[in-house]
């Protein structure tokens, strides 16, 4: 009994003192420097939360962190602190909080979803602290910057932290800032400590450690030459507009170049790997359940939000070679013919999105026998736009299947139709290296 209490001792004072040191060691690094505490004092009166709220009993639904843009009344904020004002007006209202606790009313004027950002409206001037700076002016590696904003609803901070370059894994760059973003500061200002505003608060990475993003300042200048003398009655057609024109660059960029081949047994797949697209693999060798299966599957890291429950601007595709390993050959083929089915009926219900228009073909695809579902379902609210899939499944070998699949969400029939034809067309038997198909040889 001694040992034990001994050993629970030692545990507990050991643990003590671990978080002693903890709470010693946060408490220095999280103290602010003179810098951001000049900072904060200068800047805090244009620094403010914004709230969204439910129309019917003025509860809140999301909070989120903006600042006034030099003596106007003018407020840089997130597109998805305010997205449902935009998508919903008759259901949701905004308001500001500052730091002195005065509100008011927020009026939207201009949105820019590709890059997630808006501009609002509100009853007073800012002092003139955050100036929108000169687009050619550029940042140095290792700069020092501070973000501003509320997070989690707690009050007022500012966060030190540093510059570490452009992302160009989307389709718009993103500023990388090694720094705490925590929710409630997205819209909230990334200063340098001249004060120089470098960029809108926007997201970090759940799976790093202070891994942050800011959109650049520089995007802000078109969007504030697109105010109008009055707001859009609904945003609606503007955001179906920006997604539009958005899908047509991000395809043309997708396709500028034939698809890469990729040997999958005795296939040859159709992939894209790129800054945008990455491609993963992995194998079921084991034959406990008759066959064996490899798996590609490449996607994009990001896409567009457009609500809560929708997001667009995303790419995904995919190939699955399944071989028979002791399964006869009718089992296999049910096999295929299931996992086919799962794939083509996956889609569940959502209010955003129409049913499926589905169109089936047996096609030929440079010698590859195929069975191919087309399926096109329509944005409800953003007119013109479509979430297309396309699956398939080869039909000439009773040993072996490739299930393949690719989808697109925010894009033309006309782009769909496109996207669908270069994927089947780069399909093949064989092991030749050479450039996919063009679209123009099959179009479904």
């Amino acid at each position: 009994m001694k040992s034990l209490l001994a050993v629970g001792l030692a545990g507990f004072l050991g643990l003590y003192a671990a978080t002693l040191w903890a709470d010693t060691e946060a408490t220095l690094v999280d103290a602010p420097s003179s810098t951001a505490q000049r900072l904060y004092a200068e800047a805090r009166q244009d620094l403010l939360q914004i709230r969204v709220l439910v129309n019917n009993g003025r509860s809140q639904s999301s909070v989120g962190s903006g600042f006034l843009l030099g003596e106007s009344d003018l407020v840089v904020t997130n597109y998805h602190v305010v997205s449902q004002i935009a998508l919903e007006p008759d259901f949701y209202t905004g308001e500001y909080l500052d730091t002195q606790g005065r509100r008011g009313e927020v009026q939207l004027l201009a949105v820019d979803v590709l890059r997630d950002l808006a501009v609002v409206r509100i009853d007073r001037q800012g002092s003139g602290f955050f100036r929108l700076p000169d687009p050619d002016v550029a940042l140095a590696q290792g700069e020092y910057l501070y973000a501003l904003g509320n997070p989690l609803d707690l009050g007022f901070a500012i966060s030190e932290g540093t510059y570490n370059g452009i992302i160009q894994r989307d389709f718009s760059d993103l500023l990388l800032f090694s720094g705490a973003l925590n929710p409630g500061m997205s819209g909230g200002p990334s200063i340098s400590a001249t004060g120089r505003v470098a960029g809108v608060n926007v997201a970090h990475r759940r799976d790093g450690e202070l891994v942050s993003f800011l959109v650049p300042a520089r995007y802000l200048h078109a969007l504030l030459d697109s105010i109008g003398e009055q707001p859009p009655e609904d945003f609606n057609p503007l955001i179906a507009a920006q997604l539009l024109e958005h899908q047509g660059i991000m395809l043309d960029r997708l396709l500028e170049s034939p698809l890469s081949l990729k040997s999958l047994g005795g296939y040859q797949v159709p992939v894209r790997e790129s800054e945008q697209l990455r491609c993963w693999g992995s194998a079921d060798t084991q034959s406990r359940s008759g066959y064996t299966s490899d798996d590609i599957q490449c996607a994009m890291e990001s896409g567009i939000f457009v609500s809560g429950e929708l997001r667009t601007g995303h790419v995904g595709l995919s190939h699955s070679l399944l071989q028979r390993q002791g399964l006869d050959r009718w089992r296999f083929a049910r096999v295929a013919r299931q996992q086919f089915s799962n794939q083509v009926f996956r889609s569940s219900f959502n209010e955003h999105l129409s049913g499926p228009v589905c169109s089936e073909d047996f096609v030929d695809s440079n010698g590859l026998a195929l069975r191919a579902v087309l399926c096109f379902r329509a944005y409800n609210k953003l007119e013109g736009l479509y979430m297309m899939e396309l699956f398939s499944v080869t039909t000439d070998d009773p040993d072996n299947a490739l299930l393949s699949g690719i989808s697109m969400r925010g894009i033309s029939w006309e782009n769909g139709l496109r996207l669908a034809g270069t994927f089947l067309n780069g399909m093949q038997a064989g092991t030749d290296t050479g450039p996919a198909a063009t679209t123009e040889e099959y179009q479904p």
